[in-house]
């Protein structure tokens, strides 16, 4: 199984108050205090029903806690509390010595909610938080990311994460916006290209997630709609098993890196070549790599030419 590129584990967690507790201490109870306002009795109260910090927050506001004129409107939080409470939150990933989220924090972030750092949920919450790099989610974008996804805690950002997950399946726009998104996010440096083995770990992660919805739904570049736009035929594409020969293909003949132009267009072989590799046009403008890869499948595993 191809997997998420593996991030480097910490020594340690950076946030002490992260961590579970068994009984409600002083230090908690304060920076319980610190972040909602309320009173020493509401912390001691919500810190021992709900021992880990980052809950008992969640809970406190879920319950209708903080509540004033001053910090809700009739439909809820106004803007203000919403991007003090998210500020909050990051404060408790962020680096110690820094004002960004990097690896260490991210890997805390993911177990707080409880998705593993290799689940490709990942990749649309990257998209939608305007990380820059792997591991990497600045402030600004990150509060003004959950924000636009109506979450403002722990339990709120979890409850986006099966959405995001079904809209990366089945929006065929919104996939391709994270795919190509995908590329500059899997780059090092001012790289132009990046590895094989990098492209095949997220290609592994996007294609097989994108085959369950209507994602990757094949498309007749010959049938156009009233808005100009490819339709959506019944016939069927590109299959499950097709991903690994492209993987192989590349392992022994694609050479070491994967171009932006291959990454982007690989999207469009995915979606309109045909199950026996006939509608291929060589003609066209496809980058020489997915021209050789249809010449590999039909000589190599079709027995065709």
């Amino acid at each position: 199984m191809v997997t998420y590129p593996s991030l480097p584990q910490p020594d340690q967690h950076l946030i002490p108050i992260s961590l579970s507790l068994n009984s409600p201490n002083p230090q908690n109870q304060r920076s319980f205090c610190g972040v909602t306002g309320a009173s020493v009795k509401d912390a001691k109260k919500y810190l021992e029903k709900h021992k880990r910090i980052e809950n008992a927050i969640d809970a406190y506001y879920n319950e209708g806690g903080g509540s004033s004129s001053s910090r809700t409107t009739p439909n809820g939080p106004d803007p203000a509390t919403i991007t003090q409470r998210l500020n909050q939150i990051y404060d408790t990933y962020k680096d110690s010595d820094g004002d960004e989220i990097n690896v260490g924090g991210a890997l805390k972030w993911c177990e707080d909610l409880d998705v593993d750092p290799e689940d490709i949920v990942l990749l649309p919450i990257a998209y939608e938080l305007k990380s820059p790099t792997v591991g990497s989610f600045p402030r600004k974008p990150w509060v003004d990311g959950w924000k636009s996804l109506g979450c403002d805690s722990i339990l709120s950002m979890q409850a986006a994460l099966p959405k995001l997950r079904d809209k990366l399946a089945n929006d065929p726009s919104y996939f391709t916006s994270v795919y190509n998104y995908t590329f500059e996010f899997a780059k090092t440096g001012a790289q132009r290209s990046i590895g094989v083995e990098t492209a095949i770990a997220f290609w592994g992660l996007l294609i097989p997630h994108g085959l369950t919805g209507m994602a990757l739904a094949h498309t007749s570049n010959g049938d156009k709609d009233d808005g100009g736009d490819a339709s959506m035929a019944t016939e069927q594409g590109w299959k499950p098993e097709f991903t690994p020969w492209w993987f192989e293909f590349l392992t022994t003949k694609g050479g070491k890196g994967v171009s932006k132009d291959t990454w982007t267009m690989f999207l469009d072989f995915v979606r309109t070549i045909d199950p026996n590799f006939q509608n291929h046009d060589y003609e066209s403008a496809w980058p020489s790599s997915i021209d050789d890869f249809v010449t590999y499948v039909k000589e190599e595993k079709l027995g065709s030419s």
